[in-house]
């Protein structure tokens, strides 16, 4: 009986194991930057049925202030379902604490703009089995993340397809002394017309109607809420087509967890309908 019992246990464990499929391919890539001369790493995730025979759209997530090419993983494991689920590849790079994503007009060193919009883009198309073509691309992210993914898309439109910010800073004027903004453009009192440059809320002016498809999301408690709301008026106001999403939530993770699902859905809806 004895034998029995354990032969059991060990079918049922079997039986278990396989009904828990495989999690995605995380992988930690490190890249080298050209322009700024060092490397740099960032978070890959690919599908569990991931093969080379296939080319897979890819979602770039920017990370925020004080982050690092970790924190999406680390504060949103199921990432890795998301992959399987949408076949798709996550590629989230360092943004170096807090470079806004800008190549800075004040440090040579800060060149984000050319690393995350050309170098890191040419190199996991290199390296992966992508989309090599703007309808198989997406970039999204949060806080500053979320500011850069629309300035980098609204600047390279002929690199993104579609993208997204989650409670992004998408105006930085009412900021000038805050996450160390003017280190990398100088004081807003001395470079007023840099500051409006820089700021996705003026670069909303390069948009060409219905080529980007655009989905902003921001919780009601944020204090990026305001300008949120003033980025989606101006674009309504200008024609622009695109989707803001809002309701209860603040600048945290618990709000970017539920939030980056929506605009997940639809990078997933629009890489199909580029088929």
């Amino acid at each position: 009986m004895k034998h029995i019992f354990t032969s059991t246990l060990a079918v049922i464990f079997f039986i278990t194991l396989l009904s828990f499929p495989t999690l995605a391919t995380v992988d930690t890539v490190a890249t080298y930057s050209t322009v700024m001369q060092k490397e740099i790493k960032a978070v890959v995730i690919t599908p569990t049925n991931y093969s080379e025979s296939k080319d897979y759209p890819v979602v770039y997530l920017l990370h925020g202030y004080s982050g690092d090419y970790k924190a999406w993983l680390n504060q949103v494991p199921n990432l890795e379902s998301y992959a399987d689920q949408y076949g798709i590849i996550f590629v989230s790079p360092d943004g170096n604490y807090g470079s806004w994503y800008w190549d800075s007009p004040e440090d040579e060193d800060s060149k984000y703009e050319t690393y995350v919009g050309k170098e890191l883009v040419e190199f996991i198309d290199q390296k992966y089995s992508t989309i090599q073509s703007r309808e198989g691309r997406a970039i999204t992210g949060l806080s500053m993340g979320g500011h850069g993914a629309l300035y980098l898309a609204f600047r390279h439109q002929e690199t993104y397809g579609t993208a997204g910010s989650l409670s992004g800073g998408v105006d930085i004027g009412p900021f000038p002394e805050n996450w160390e903004m003017k280190k990398y453009l100088g004081t807003k009192a001395e470079n007023p017309e840099r500051w409006e440059e820089y700021s996705v809320m003026y670069q909303s002016n390069r948009l060409i109607p219905n080529k980007l498809k655009l989905i902003i999301s921001c919780g009601t408690e944020d204090f990026f809420y305001n300008v949120n709301v003033k980025l989606h008026e101006k674009l309504a106001y200008n024609n622009i087509p695109h989707t803001f999403m809002t309701g209860p939530g603040g600048h945290s993770w618990d709000y970017w967890r539920d939030a980056v699902q929506y605009q997940l859905l639809f990078f997933h809806n629009y890489f199909e309908s580029q088929n």
